[in-house]
């Protein structure tokens, strides 16, 4: 077993073949993400999240620049290929490099990302990077207990489910039990090789729609 201290993650571009995950840019990405997550029928979109919703642009913007100025949780943005615009964040954070630990958070997927292939393929690309590239040992998903989706999204993804952190924190105002996730460097190769199979332009039809579920492989 290493005992070096892992690199810490960088602004770095991860190119996929429908999204690309990039550094997080308020001015390049702004525009979009504020369009597509405003408004009280997007409220849900935030429920889970530290931040948001917001109100106004102003208040958009000023959290924007927060994030694009954070080195733990480091950002980035999710941005579809075709249409060249943002449509989704995430952050790896709770960054650990003696102990080669690292978590992804702060998730943020717009409707026009839900749901696709390049949902999926922003969280291979995180995963490839933090395993290959930066060397970490353990990759943690951590989230509201209630959140049905994010806990199906991650054993859906590959993670193992490893207990409950009760009242772990205060969210909102509110408290926060936390069902904890986490994938290690001994289990990537066998959940590579299942996420880039799903992920092959084979398993999709001619209107992008999957032949053979990722639950099922």
């Amino acid at each position: 077993m290493r005992s070096d201290a892992a690199p810490r993650p960088s602004r770095v571009v991860l190119a996929g073949h429908s999204i690309d995950v990039v550094p997080l840019d308020p001015d390049r990405h702004g525009d979009a993400m504020y369009e597509a997550t405003r408004g009280a029928e997007h409220d849900a979109l935030w429920t889970y999240l530290f931040d948001g919703p917001f109100r106004d642009r102003a208040g958009f913007d000023a959290s924007m620049r927060r994030m694009a100025r954070s080195e733990d949780p480091l950002y980035y943005s999710i941005v579809d290929r075709a249409a060249q615009r943002a449509v989704g964040r995430a952050a790896l954070m709770r960054i650990e490099p003696a102990h080669r630990v690292i978590e992804v958070g702060s998730i943020l997927y717009t409707p026009h990302l839900q749901r696709t292939r390049g949902a999926t393929e922003a969280m291979y690309l995180m995963a490839r990077y933090v395993f290959e590239d930066l060397g970490y040992r353990r990759y943690e998903w951590k989230c509201n207990t209630l959140n049905a989706a994010s806990r199906s999204a991650a054993l859906r993804l590959g993670f193992t489910f490893e207990g409950i952190f009760r009242q772990h924190m205060i969210v909102k105002g509110a408290s926060r039990d936390t069902a904890w996730y986490s994938m290690i460097d001994v289990e990537w190769p066998a959940r590579k090789a299942r996420l880039e199979a799903w992920l092959a332009p084979e398993n999709f039809d001619a209107n992008g729609r999957q032949r053979t579920a990722l639950s099922t492989t």
